[in-house]
């Protein structure tokens, strides 16, 4: 995997473009392709459930017949959780000559569907192509975008609240701003709190550096960090205030518990970035019209336990809990 590339390389990384579809000479017969072709990725942040959506992507690139280094010519690039950046990165692929380009995260996909207009556009890791504006309906998206969605099962992660601390009250949440993903998560988090009988707390920040003060800041029985990517980015300050306070952490993706939250019911982020590759070569490979593939996502969810992470915030995992995980970090 080609390391991520900085914004001030775009020079450097436009002059060895190849020459894009149409340029190959394969055999039919071989089931393989030899055209050479350009994919741009703008992710707008690093962190594990992005990089596995990434990681997820190239892969069935590969798989697709497209490989590294022969037939394919991968730009990446990383906002580093900047709208600006995110902004400029769109410029730069507008401008470019790559066949198709990835917005990872919305705010990244909501700049490249701003600036990329005559070729194909794909996201993944967005919570609702259609409030962000990137699509009018996802069966039918027309235009040049299409993707995969991660919306999230929110009402299932707000019910882990009370499963692991039943006599809770209240629950805080942390979210950006800037991120129109987080607006529809936390308004589904409202929802479901409220037939929990759980009082939400908002901390909305506007960057990573905000992030730690906010979570300090909660005074609640329990914190909720959604797939918010500036949040996210910044987890360990809310791990650390989750275990200085002795109280559970829910997180909005399974690789956020890997890295110390609690638990959570989600997605599965390196199969989303594969479903997208797989839009990619259908569209590169077959010649398919993005408008004309409907948006996807994933039924199936993953329920993900850090029994080690309990024991740093003081809490108690059910057993039943216990029993139905998918994935019991230990």
């Amino acid at each position: 995997m080609k390391r991520l590339l900085p914004v001030a390389g775009a020079a450097t990384a436009a002059a060895l473009l190849l020459t894009g579809c149409g340029s190959g000479g394969g055999d039919p017969s071989s089931g393989a392709t030899h055209e050479k072709v350009t994919v741009g990725i703008s992710q707008f942040v690093a962190h594990p459930a992005l990089d596995a959506a990434r990681k997820g992507f190239v892969q069935a690139l590969a798989d697709g017949g497209y490989t590294e280094g022969e037939n394919l010519t991968l730009d990446v690039r990383n906002a580093s959780g900047d709208q600006a950046t995110a902004t400029g990165i769109a410029s730069d692929f507008a401008s470019g000559q790559e066949d198709l380009v990835l917005g990872i995260a919305t705010p990244a996909a909501q700049s490249l569907a701003q600036a990329v207009t005559d070729r194909p556009v794909l996201f993944t890791a967005v919570t609702d192509p259609v409030d962000a504006g990137l699509v009018d309906a996802t069966d039918a998206p027309g235009g040049n975008i299409t993707g995969t969605t991660d919306g999230n099962p929110v009402a299932d992660q707000i019910d882990l609240v009370k499963q692991l601390k039943p006599e809770a009250k209240s629950v805080g949440i942390i979210d950006s701003s800037a991120e129109t993903n987080s607006q529809v998560q936390v308004a589904q988090a409202r929802k479901a709190a409220q037939a929990e009988g759980l009082k939400v707390v908002e901390k909305t920040v506007t960057t990573t550096a905000e992030v730690a003060q906010a979570a300090d800041s909660l005074d609640t029985d329990a914190l909720y960090v959604p797939t918010d990517n500036t949040v996210v980015a910044g987890l360990e300050a809310v791990i650390s205030a989750a275990e200085a306070k002795k109280i559970p952490l829910v997180a909005g993706d399974g690789d956020s518990v890997e890295r110390g939250a609690l638990a959570t019911r989600a997605l599965d982020y390196t199969a989303l970035g594969r479903q997208t590759g797989e839009m990619a070569v259908r569209i590169l490979k077959d010649g398919a019209e993005p408008g004309d593939l409907a948006v996807a996502g994933q039924k199936d969810t993953r329920l993900v336990v850090n029994a080690r992470a309990a024991r740093a915030m003081g809490v108690e995992i059910p057993q039943r809990l216990r029993d139905r995980a998918d994935r019991l970090i230990q």
